[in-house]
């Protein structure tokens, strides 16, 4: 029997969506994003839009735990200041 794909997020940005897909894909899970195709035809309604991100049921804790990793604040890499810069 075929493993079932589960939602493990929900976005109302494409561009998002396609981000976290890409983060769950540079750790070997395999994603797809779902409703892409109402999110190209109607961008510019986001209350309309109801994008998956889905994964196989065995890696759905996996991909919520680094979903979710990836998200916290405050994670994002500060850029490098210049030796000359005063504080």
């Amino acid at each position: 029997m075929a493993e079932e794909l589960v939602t493990v997020a929900r976005f109302t940005d494409y561009i998002e969506a396609e981000l976290a897909k890409q983060v769950l894909e540079d750790f070997g899970i395999k994603a797809v994003v779902t409703g892409e195709n109402v999110a190209n035809v109607y961008s510019g309604l986001p209350a309309l839009m109801d994008l998956e991100l889905q994964t196989l049921t065995s890696r759905a804790q996996e991909a919520i735990e680094i979903l979710e990793s990836h998200n916290k604040p405050g994670d994002a890499e500060q850029p490098d200041k210049p030796d000359d810069a005063q504080e």
